[in-house]
């Protein structure tokens, strides 16, 4: 007999995480009314008489999300999911209240002023729209992470900005600040409260990334900001084990070493 795959409670950090991720199927299982007046956009709405379909039509390792009113009755629709046989099952913890204040508290703080909207329609971004996304999942943070536009960053920042929303790779704005080598705005990121170590659809950090591609300084920033040396991707490769040049390897050993050990990289 296989193994059942248990399912997971989050919180609403992590769950915000799964929502940006395009493979998630999100079930709200409230009663119809309570989803009409408000529901998590992309959600759907669904009963334990829907579940027979559901199981039917879904791809068994397509990330679930299911959240109720507050947390219950979300984990017996997960369990049921789970003996079915999906893989990565998850029931919001709080439920759709503990997400609307959640959401509410994160929400974007300020409007854009004349010159960041004229950047953001430059772009193809609504002139308000911070959070929005043009080809390839691209946000305007990503855009100008990439770009080494500082002063952009941190206005959109202090604006409220998403920072963990990821592109169609699974990639934030860290890694697009990495390619471009951008210290600043890797520190300034890092600082803001971004994912560190968010891993993107192929299990790879933004520090395994700059360790392939020989980017010392990149590493040694991201060190110093936290990151974690040992993740591995799908394929069983570590940053270390990644490395490109001596500068990388060096820097990784001594912080792998002492991560194992337990202890924080001098």
């Amino acid at each position: 007999m296989a193994e059942r795959v248990p399912f997971r409670c989050i919180g609403v950090k992590e769950a915000d995480a799964l929502l940006k991720d395009p493979r998630t199927v999100t079930l709200d299982v409230r009663d119809a009314g309570a989803y009409g007046a408000s529901h998590v956009e992309g959600a759907r709405n669904i009963t334990f008489s829907g579940l027979s379909e559901l199981i039917v039509g879904t791809p068994k390792a397509a990330p679930v999300l299911i959240y109720c009113y507050h947390g219950h009755a979300s984990r017996e629709f997960a369990q049921t999911l789970s003996d079915f046989g999906f893989k990565d099952v998850y029931s919001l913890d709080g439920g759709y209240e503990a997400w609307q204040s959640w959401e509410h508290a994160n929400a974007p703080t300020g409007t854009p002023d004349a010159t960041l909207a004229g950047w953001l329609t430059g772009l193809g971004f609504p002139a308000e729209g911070i959070n929005a996304t043009v080809d390839n999942g691209m946000t305007p943070l990503m855009k100008a992470a990439r770009e080494g536009l500082g002063e952009i960053v941190d206005r959109l920042i202090a604006l409220g900005a998403a920072l963990d929303q990821r592109n169609a790779d699974g990639n934030t704005a860290l890694w697009l600040a990495c390619v471009g080598d951008h210290l600043d705005i890797i520190t300034a990121l890092a600082k803001a409260g971004i994912d560190i170590d968010n891993c993107n659809d192929n299990g790879a950090t933004s520090l395994m990334y700059a360790s392939s591609a020989g980017k010392a300084d990149v590493v040694a920033r991201l060190l110093e900001l936290g990151a974690d040396p040992l993740p591995e991707t799908l394929d069983g490769f570590s940053a270390l084990d990644l490395a490109a040049t001596e500068a990388c390897l060096l820097l990784l050993r001594k912080a792998a070493k002492a991560a194992k050990a337990g202890l924080a990289p001098a």
